[in-house]
């Protein structure tokens, strides 16, 4: 019976260990999960960064965005610059700066390409320096007793000054100022290679120098189609102050917890009842029109200076495809010059073609086998070819003097 009951046990360990397929299906899950990922770079206010990969999902449920708000960021809008607000991120798309803001950190997209490196250089450098802002999110301790009629952020953060920028306006400023100095310095290595290269084509019209003529072209074409899609985004937020205002995602944030901050007083302290009756409508409209007594100037002195900016910028590149304009036409001025020259020269040409011809009419009748009486002179064929040449030089004189009277030739 102990070998029958050993037998049987080990037959139960071998119809136990068949299904050894679950790790392959997990292994192709997590496959899956990491094609679907992309690398983020999460930074605080503090300047501490961390590198993150992750999908689409984790992203979504961290800045509370809709999933379609993703595609901003993804490879189709990639040559366009916008701006978005959201209820609690703003989503940053300029040039090569992917990033969604909100009031606690910063999530910054392909945070390894060695244009986005100086950005991320500039935030840890200045991030740590600025230290907290006027509007940083409110702690536990920096909300004000409800006996005291107001729910508004405490002494510490409402004496601040408020020329301190909140933490998205701070790094929509850092990503403003790096793409215009990339902006830029592009302008200035086009402006470096350009005038250089149209001076030269000025002088000598050659094929080289017109194929690198029309390479600078293209790219100024491209370059001011870059420019332009950053200034029409901030001209775009200039012009709408609700726009603006939609974007004070830490302002929103305040006013989210000191409304629900208000509504657990009002629901755990039976007391403040009578006092809510006569206070509730003072401080709820304070509350709710924190958003209109704050207005956007801070925001709209910050655009404005990166839009002069880049109106400087586009008004550089401007000036340079003035200047190649200007170029082409001198350079068309030259060659319709030397066409004229030519056609000057095929039209003498055309008038000594039609003066021989003459000359050739008369020794080709003179050249026929027709008996004439002339024929039995003496002499008279020099004097014959030189009445001819005579006539034939008279001839091209008439026409040219023609040509120079109706002004066809040059002086």
């Amino acid at each position: 019976m102990g070998k029958l009951s050993f037998r049987k046990k080990a037959t139960v360990t071998q119809a136990v260990l068949p299904p050894v397929e679950a790790p392959s299906t997990s292994k192709a899950v997590m496959k899956k999960k990491a094609a679907g990922s992309r690398l983020w770079m999460k930074m605080n206010r503090a300047g501490q960064s961390e590198l993150i990969e992750c999908d689409k999902s984790f992203i979504i449920k961290r800045a509370s965005l809709p999933s379609r708000d993703l595609r901003i960021l993804g490879p189709i809008f990639s040559q366009s610059s916008s701006i978005h607000a959201r209820e609690k991120a703003i989503i940053v798309n300029l040039e090569f700066i992917r990033a969604i803001v909100t009031a606690e950190e910063l999530l910054l997209l392909d945070p390894l390409r060695q244009e986005v490196l100086p950005f991320i250089d500039q935030l840890r450098r200045e991030l740590p320096l600025r230290g907290p802002t006027g509007q940083q999110p409110p702690q536990d301790n920096q909300l004000v007793s409800p006996s005291d009629g107001q729910w508004f952020p405490g002494p510490e953060t409402a004496e601040s000054p408020q020329d301190e920028l909140p933490f998205e306006f701070q790094v929509l400023e850092m990503a403003l100022e790096v793409v215009c100095s990339f902006l830029d310095t592009s302008v200035a290595e086009l402006e470096r290679d350009a005038y250089p290269a149209l001076d030269e084509l000025a002088k000598n019209v050659s094929t080289k120098n017109l194929e690198h003529v029309r390479s600078l072209k293209s790219n100024l074409t491209r370059l001011l189609a870059r420019v332009q899609k950053v200034r029409d985004e901030i001209e775009h937020l200039l012009d709408d102050n609700e726009d603006m205002a939609q974007l004070y995602v830490t302002r929103k944030w305040i006013q989210n917890q000191q409304a629900e901050a208000m509504a657990a007083s009002n629901s755990m302290i039976p007391y403040l009842s009578q006092l809510r009756r006569t206070g509730s409508t003072k401080s709820g409209s304070l509350v709710s029109n924190t958003l209109h007594n704050q207005d956007v100037e801070d925001l709209e002195m910050l655009l404005e200076a990166y839009f002069m900016q880049l109106d400087g910028t586009r008004n550089k590149i401007l000036s340079v495809r003035e200047y190649i304009d200007d170029t082409e036409d001198y350079v068309n001025i030259q060659l319709d010059n030397k066409r004229n020259k030519l056609i000057q020269l095929q039209l003498v040409l055309t008038i000594t073609s039609f003066a021989v011809a003459v000359d050739t009419l008369f020794a080709g009748i003179f050249g026929m086998n027709i008996p004439c009486t002339l024929y039995n002179i003496n002499g008279i064929f020099g004097e014959a070819v030189g009445i001819m040449t005579l006539i034939s030089l008279v001839c091209y004189i008439l026409v040219l003097g023609y040509a120079r009277w109706n002004k066809l030739l040059g002086s």
